[in-house]
């Protein structure tokens, strides 16, 4: 367990402190912020409702329960399970961390950004790749640099938003398919 947490350690390091820039040093902070994607929430929201228009409900529904989930899963269920510090909150880091926000108080395993970003980007890939085609695959980038940025400001290690990003892709898988399977009874009892 030691080896992985000293290489965490060095990825953290990596990327916190020895490949940092002045633009991402800028730009990350609002990578990472919630409220800057607003408008992408937004936008994604209005293309369902306008393309996908009797599933419309369902889709937004299911991906509010999918953020839900992963919000709980990771925020409750193994934050309050696994009392990891944060970078930011790590003596041992003080000589060479860079902390770009404020340090949250609660438990850095698991990233709960990285959580939520790759469910939500699971389920509309599974349950929006036939109407929108290969743009689904934008959902994938997007969660990465989300996850990236988390390292970056120094809130959360490399495993931290790894674990969360796997998290994330179960819960997003089981809400597509529950999705799917709602959607087809829904649809038989609509039409027997």
């Amino acid at each position: 367990m030691e080896h992985i947490i000293n290489f965490d350690r060095s990825l953290f390091r990596l990327i916190n402190y020895n490949g940092h820039n002045d633009l991402f040093d800028w730009l990350m902070p609002f990578m990472r912020n919630s409220i800057f994607w607003y408008p992408v929430y937004l936008f994604m929201f209005l293309l369902i409702v306008f393309n996908c228009k009797k599933n419309a409900p369902w889709l937004i529904l299911f991906s509010i329960i999918t953020v839900i989930l992963t919000d709980q899963v990771s925020s409750t269920l193994i934050k309050h399970n696994f009392h990891r510090l944060r970078p930011c909150a790590d003596e041992l880091l003080t000589l060479w961390r860079r902390s770009l926000v404020g340090c949250p108080g609660n438990s850095s395993f698991t990233s709960s950004h990285a959580s939520n970003h790759f469910g939500i980007a699971v389920f509309f890939f599974i349950t929006l790749k036939k109407t929108f085609g290969n743009w689904m695959y934008l959902f994938f980038p997007w969660a990465l640099l989300i996850c990236y940025a988390q390292v970056y400001v120094g809130v959360h290690y490399p495993l931290d938003v790894i674990c969360g990003a796997i998290v994330g892709c179960l819960l997003g898988f089981f809400t597509a398919y529950a999705y799917r399977t709602t959607i087809y009874k829904v649809s038989a009892n609509y039409h027997g």
